[in-house]
């Protein structure tokens, strides 16, 4: 069994307050969870308004297809149009 584990940096520069940012979130980690059955949660910059860091882990039987998922994963954040992708960090566990 391999997780593969991933941090994620986001900027989201249209976000005035928590609540528009916490709407960004929401959306982004709904899309992610449905699309990707990863587990997705917001870990740090709980306080920032235009500021997130995600963290997301995939379980697998192979390491190429848990890094697969998360390279997934990454090109569709980098599409998300009200948060910019600022850093990622993957591991395999």
């Amino acid at each position: 069994m391999v997780v593969g584990r991933m941090t994620v940096t986001l900027s989201i520069p249209t976000a005035r307050s928590l609540k528009d940012k916490r709407r960004v979130v929401r959306s982004l980690i709904a899309r992610l969870r449905n699309q990707y059955n990863a587990a997705v949660a917001e870990v740090g910059d709980n306080d920032l308004w235009q500021s997130c860091r995600l963290g997301v882990a995939v379980v697998s039987n192979e390491a190429a297809h848990a890094d697969q998922q998360l390279a997934a994963i990454v090109k569709t954040v980098r599409q998300e149009t009200e948060a910019f992708l600022v850093d990622y960090e993957i591991e395999m566990v």
